[in-house]
């Protein structure tokens, strides 16, 4: 069984759809980061930078629990453990590698900021605001002229493309459409249809926050209680 501290954003579908596509028994623990479950001292432990997706594997590669941070590493360890979605062949292997790397490093850190700075930003700031929209838009277009002659990012359908994915469902929040990006949407759409996506993507939506977070939501995500010595 596997323990998973999670909540819907695109850092823990990624890991939901993973743990779907597979097939592995887990239990969902929410980590709602908008109330600050993240900094509980029993959380930390398991994740010690106060983010989620976390797991524990009470079946570890020793026979014994073992905890798990950083969803792409996560990813990394349930392709390992289950024998899926990430080749063993060397050269294949690398190239899924490389494209996960990718969404960790580019992906998500800049897209994350064209959320935070065209959505939550207590100020509209015109110069960070264009910053992200154009990187995000840059990024898409680096996927997009990837997948002119590939049917995936990396080979099969892999925990590259299960990275990626919800971050582009948010592309309405990054200032970009599929308009633009034509080989994304035909691959955005085909990974739409797999039914571990859609399970992984409808986990723990019923408690998501609807609307702009309150003042006391700002100051757990974005302020004081992200910034405090624990």
């Amino acid at each position: 069984m596997i323990d998973l501290y999670t909540w819907p954003t695109p850092n823990g579908q990624k890991v939901h759809i993973m743990l779907e596509e597979v097939g592995l028994p887990y239990k969902v623990i929410p980590i709602n980061i908008g109330k600050g479950d993240q900094f509980d001292p029993e959380f930390l432990k398991i994740s010690p930078n106060n983010k989620m997706p976390a797991i524990v594997d009470q079946d570890g590669p020793d026979g014994k629990p073992i905890a798990m941070f950083e969803s792409g590493a996560i990813l990394m360890y349930l392709a390992e453990k289950t024998g899926k979605f990430m080749p063993q062949e060397p050269r294949a292997k690398y190239d899924v590698i490389q494209w996960l790397m990718f969404q960790m490093a580019s992906v998500g850190p800049m897209l994350g900021q064209a959320h935070h700075f065209r959505g939550y930003a207590p100020e509209q700031i015109q110069y960070a605001i264009d910053r992200y929209t154009n990187e995000a838009g840059r990024i898409y277009g680096v996927v997009d002229r990837r997948l002119a002659d590939h049917e995936y990012v990396a080979g099969d359908y892999s925990i590259a493309d299960m990275a990626i994915w919800p971050w582009f469902a948010l592309r309405e929040r990054q200032g970009q459409s599929f308009d633009d990006f034509t080989h994304v949407g035909r691959w955005f759409e085909q990974i739409k249809t797999r039914p571990a996506v859609t399970k992984g993507m409808e986990i723990l939506q019923d408690q998501r926050r609807q609307g702009a977070p309150s003042e006391e939501e700002r100051k757990i995500l974005f302020g004081q209680e992200q910034y405090a010595r624990r």
